[in-house]
């Protein structure tokens, strides 16, 4: 009886917040049509083992690799919308090709859909360890989240959020040891002073102009990660 009179004067939101664990965010990528036309594209691919794999969404699929690495032999495996819940889905694609190195970028979508911080960055340490797990020669590199830009005219509004990307690209970084991976900060390379995605280098704040591809391969060529 004590109990009950207690929740009837505690605040509604409290008591909404104390009695749930139901999960309030959905982990459908953003472009579901497009995830099986790009896997059915992939499936038409042959096997070939021991090559360099990007992973990632939209911005990894927009990226030239073979043309940005000079590396003809380059797999871009990229899908638009897609979020680490989609990732985990598809790791046989990864795994099969038995790939000497994979460059990890994704994370932007999750933040998008709400999907909290500590939930991504465990998914990408089980992306990473299922990977492990059926490629133990391969190396593994997560990159940080890139940084947005809101001022920029079309922005996706529901990107705004700027605080996660800084709160996500921590984790990543601190979850490295424990993951067996190397962390890659990219956001420095394209940050601005008010802390944005630099304008020069993007369409609309979110995705980023085929410019900043070589920005980003240099630097990995520069860290000795290419």
């Amino acid at each position: 009886m004590k109990y009950f009179l207690l929740l009837l004067l505690l605040p509604i939101g409290l008591q909404a917040q104390q009695i749930t664990n139901q999960r309030v965010y959905d982990t459908i990528p953003f472009i579901p049509e497009h995830t099986p036309q790009r896997l059915a594209q992939f499936a038409k691919e042959p096997i070939v083992t021991g090559k360099i794999i990007f992973l990632g969404n939209s911005i990894t699929e927009m990226g030239n690799w073979k043309k940005a690495t000079g590396d003809t032999t380059v797999i871009n495996r990229g899908i638009g919308g897609d979020i680490t819940f989609g990732v985990l889905k598809r790791l046989k694609d990864i795994t099969d090709r038995q790939p000497s190195k994979v460059f990890l970028l994704i994370g932007i979508n999750d933040i998008g859909k709400d999907i909290p911080d500590p939930v991504i960055a465990d998914n990408e340490l089980k992306i990473v360890k299922e990977i492990h797990n059926k490629c133990p020669q391969t190396k593994i590199y997560v990159e940080s989240v890139l940084p947005v830009n809101s001022t920029v005219n079309n922005f996706p509004q529901h990107y705004d959020k700027e605080e996660h990307v800084l709160a996500l690209n921590k984790l990543l970084q601190a979850n490295a040891v424990a993951g067996g991976y190397t962390f890659v900060d990219i956001f420095h390379l394209f940050v601005d002073a008010d802390g944005r995605l630099q304008a020069q280098y993007t369409y609309e704040g979110l995705h980023v102009k085929p410019a900043a591809y070589i920005v980003w391969v240099d630097y990995l060529r520069k860290m000795g990660y290419l």
